[in-house]
Order: C-alpha cells, then structure tokens, then sequence
C-alpha cells in the first residue's frame, strides 16, 4: 500500500475486511483494476494473504458503493462506464476537486507542501524518462492529487473525492496504460507544476484552474478514445 494519501477507512480499519476494502479500495483509485476485469474472490485472497470470507465482505461493500457489479451469473466484475456517465462524474470532479486544490492552496501546511513536491516530482521523472514505467506512474498521479485534497484539511472532503475515485479510477489512468506516450504529450505534469506553484504561492484561484486543467485534459482524451458509449 502507499504511505498515506488515499484515506478510504485507511486510518483504522478494526476488522479483517476492513483491510481488504482499504486495500482493494487502493487498487480501484489506483486504476490497477481497469473496466470490465473480472474479480475472482479466490484468486484475491490468495493475493491478499487471506480467507475468501473478508474478501468476500470487502466485495460487497464496494458493490454497494457501487465500484464493483454482479452480473446474473454472479460474476463480479469492475463496471464498464458509459460515456453519459463519464462525463457527468467529470463535471462533479471538476467542481469538487477544483474547490479542494483552491481551499488547499490556503490551508497547506509545510508538510503537506514536502508531500505534494515528493509525488509532483515522482510524477514528473516518469513522464521525461525514457525507461517510463506506467504502473509507477500512474500511481505517482494517484498520489500527487489526493495529497493536494488531503491539504484542504477537510476529512468530510477526502471521503467525497474518494468516492468519486472509486468509480472513476479505473479509467482515469487510461491514457497512461494504453498510451505511454502520453505522459510526455498529454499536459499533466505541467498542469501539475501549475498546481504545485499556486499552493506554494497560495494562490486559490490558480490552484484551481490548475487542478480542473488536468483533469478536463485527460477527460477529453478518454471521451474521445473510443472506448466509452452510451
């Protein structure tokens, strides 16, 4: 798991299917398990190090939260987005995830700035290497974003954007798994830099445009990648 920004039950999950929601809670934000895999109980147990019954209680949870589905047949599986629906979920990411960068850019605190810098800098090394590795990348984004929120200082607000993650994590790291040259070409680590510069400055305003930049970018690249319909 990562050190700390992805607060989903993280901070004290008391049971054994607590662990497994946080951690598959992880893995959904993370855009590890991307639209349309099927979720095998066992084979995540065995992964996981553990029974089926907590996996078993951590699945339903998130079908309920509804990041996960059960097909007729039973299979459970991570939803296949449409296209209506991507972009609604945008608009409300755009609005929630904008006020969190501009609250943060007044609230940060010096170690949430040593945080952002860290995963702004994971971020922007795998986007000029040449030996790029997605997976390290796309969970340096992950990072980078929620320790912006996290910086707002508003709990209530951490749970609200992760909730947004979890249906729209798998496909949020689209263009970086299918297209790697995007981390090069697509403007993310430049609207990064923008959001690093206006939080140091405490600029709200910036941090904001600067947020909502990035992810209306990689919005427009996966609506029209083909891979989303109505």
């Amino acid at each position: 798991m990562t050190d700390n920004v992805v607060d989903v039950e993280r901070a004290k999950p008391v049971t054994l299917g607590g662990q497994v929601y946080a951690e598959l809670c992880d893995r959904l934000i993370g855009g590890e398990l991307p639209p349309g895999e099927k979720v095998s109980l066992r084979s995540l147990a065995e992964a996981l190090g553990t029974s089926v019954m907590p996996v078993r209680e951590a699945v339903s949870r998130l079908v309920a939260d509804g990041a996960l589905t059960v097909s007729p047949n039973r299979a459970i599986s991570v939803p296949i987005m449409t296209l209506s629906a991507y972009q609604e979920l945008t608009t409300v990411r755009m609005a929630i995830e904008g006020f969190a960068a501009e609250r943060a850019a007044l609230h940060r605190t010096p170690s949430d700035l040593t945080l952002i810098r860290r995963y702004d800098a994971a971020f922007r090394h795998q986007c000029v290497t040449e030996t790029r590795d997605t997976a390290v990348a796309m969970r340096a984004n992950r990072d980078f974003h929620f320790a912006v929120y996290a910086a707002a200082g508003l709990p209530s607000l951490m749970k609200i954007i992760s909730g947004l993650w979890l249906k729209i994590g798998p496909l949020l790291n689209f263009d970086m798994r299918f297209s790697p040259e995007r981390l090069s070409l697509g403007g993310a680590e430049a609207h990064h830099g923008r959001c690093l510069e206006a939080i140091i400055a405490r600029d709200g305003p910036a941090a904001r445009a600067a947020m909502t930049g990035d992810i209306a970018g990689t919005a427009a690249f996966i609506a029209t990648s083909g891979q989303l319909h109505d």
